[in-house]
């Protein structure tokens, strides 16, 4: 194995991290695509590209804090600058899922047992998932049916699993956040369209 590799490397390119390395992670590939899943994943189609530990506070929810909310974030960066900012430890900031704009794929940065720190608040962080969108807020082009496939399929799956209900009092946009200064999604991410994949329609 070659050591110059970072772990992100091994886990896109289908390898396993020995037990040595801190954890038995494994990968799957799913469907053809090719891309890889690590086992430790909360979403089985996800891949896992870890944020740093100083971006996010360790937890064991919903046994701390009830799961009550997923939170919708634009990135304002790409895809790949958004996981390297979050597995920067200056950045003071993650999410628990990054979507990518091109084909809806998903990398999980922080366990759904964990607290990301996505909302700026830290109460609804603590009851929160928080998932971010590649793209920009004014540029709608980056809002597109995979991103919105892929991220309804998500939210529904964490509605299912935590019994929240899907609705807009639930599925929030960053800018509902009390407190906040941020506008994200934007007046570009059409909601309608997403609730109603969220909820199979």
């Amino acid at each position: 194995m070659n050591p110059s590799l970072t772990r992100r490397q091994l886990l896109r390119g289908g390898l396993a991290l020995s037990a040595t390395a801190g954890a038995v992670l494994g990968a799957e590939v799913w469907g053809g695509a090719g891309r890889a899943a690590a086992t430790t994943v909360d979403y089985p189609t996800a891949t896992w590209a870890p944020a740093s530990s100083g971006n996010y506070s360790a937890s064991s929810r919903p046994t701390t804090y009830p799961v009550e909310l997923v939170v919708i974030h634009v990135t304002q960066e790409t895809f790949a600058d958004t996981i390297s900012l979050f597995q920067d430890p200056a950045h003071a900031a993650s999410a628990h899922y990054v979507v990518r704009s091109a084909d809806g794929a998903i990398d999980q940065c922080v366990r759904e047992r964990d607290i990301a720190w996505h909302a700026g608040e830290w109460d609804y962080n603590t009851r929160s998932i928080g998932i971010e969108h590649e793209g920009w807020v004014d540029q709608p082009a980056y809002f597109t049916a995979a991103l919105y496939g892929a991220s309804a399929r998500l939210t529904a799956a964490l509605c299912d699993k935590y019994g929240i209900p899907k609705d807009r009092d639930h599925i929030i946009g960053h800018y509902e956040v009390p407190g906040t200064d941020h506008t994200d999604p934007g007046v570009n991410w059409d909601w309608v369209r997403y609730l109603r994949l969220v909820n199979g329609v």
